[in-house]
């Protein structure tokens, strides 16, 4: 029950009190937006874990752990099928916990779902009104608006309008391109996806909305990161300035936008990356994010097992 306790305790507290952790931290995660990704999924899958977790502590008393596991599985069994030992919380507490990461699997389906069908639905237009530009690697659209987005998913595509093309030089359309396919190579479809699958499952929950919002931003950071390896990042704050009013379709991966102007500031006074100590501690924090939850579910089984066993064992020494 104490761990059910603690479980509970830190789920609300983290669903709630992270984000404003999180907004203390930002000038951190600016400096290394990948591992800020990763700390951010690492926070929301915690809160959910927690949840979980903390059903099956307060369902499945630590002592049925002490049997071994074998004897754990007939016990379990012998709960589930005959109810021995199982009171109507213990039975709401199972259903909780099965409900919550089946929720949370249906909407990601649901999410990729829909962002597929329209992704594919939108490379079938490109298809008939855009062209293939060799050259560029990419699709050009004849359009008037200045925006240069990705297409991610199974048929990835980078696609880029006359209008861009007219308004950037050579050097500012390379730069925009190698941020879009620092997009697709990321796999940042994939971050963005998560993020919307737990805000969908679990709406306002203080800690997944500022994940969703949170990821959006950093996977743009990064994607400028990696194209600033092979351009000039004056290149690529030119080319924010000239697609910031650009709109790209809420499914792709645009380089303008909201963010860009900010982006913009990032890129030509950058801040020197994270020490290997303070990448460590983030590493540290994800670790602890992710194995915390399940560190506390498991000491008190653990306990009652080497209890148990450990008083067997002295009792067949000393017969």
């Amino acid at each position: 029950m104490i761990a059910a306790a603690v479980l509970t305790l830190y789920a609300v507290a983290a669903a709630v009190g992270l984000p404003a952790l999180g907004r203390r931290v930002a000038s951190r995660a600016d400096r290394a937006p990948r591992l800020a990704i990763v700390v951010w999924l690492a926070a929301a899958g915690s809160v959910v874990a927690s949840a979980v977790l903390a059903a099956l502590a307060f369902a499945v008393p630590a002592d049925v752990v002490a049997h071994g596991l074998a004897g754990l599985f007939e016990i379990c069994a012998d709960m589930l099928i005959h109810g021995s030992a199982l009171t109507w919380a213990g039975v709401a507490a199972l259903l909780v916990a099965g409900a919550v990461p089946a929720r949370l699997l249906w909407c990601g389906v649901a999410v990729l779902a829909r962002t597929g069908r329209e992704r594919r639905e939108h490379a079938a237009l490109l298809g008939l009104l855009g062209r293939r530009d060799r050259d560029l690697d990419a699709i050009v659209l004849d359009y008037e608006e200045r925006v240069a987005y990705c297409l991610p998913g199974r048929h990835a595509e980078t696609v880029i309008t006359t209008g861009a093309l007219r308004s950037l030089s050579r050097a500012q359309v390379a730069a925009v391109l190698a941020h879009e396919q620092a997009h697709l190579r990321g796999r940042h479809h994939l971050a963005v996806a998560a993020a919307h699958a737990l805000t969908r499952a679990f709406p306002r929950v203080p800690v997944f909305e500022a994940a969703r919002v949170e990821i959006a931003r950093l996977i743009e950071l990064r994607a400028d990161d990696v194209a600033a390896r092979r351009h000039p990042r004056v290149q690529i704050a030119a080319a924010l300035v000239g697609l910031a009013t650009g709109r790209a379709p809420a499914f792709a991966l645009g380089a303008g936008g909201a963010t860009a102007l900010v982006r913009v500031r990032r890129m030509l006074n950058p801040e020197r990356p994270l020490r290997r100590t303070e990448r460590l501690v983030g590493l540290l924090a994800v670790g602890a994010l992710l194995g915390g939850p399940a560190l506390v579910a498991l000491v008190p089984g653990i306990a009652s097992f080497l209890a148990h066993h450990c008083h067997s064992v002295l009792d067949s020494f000393f017969a």
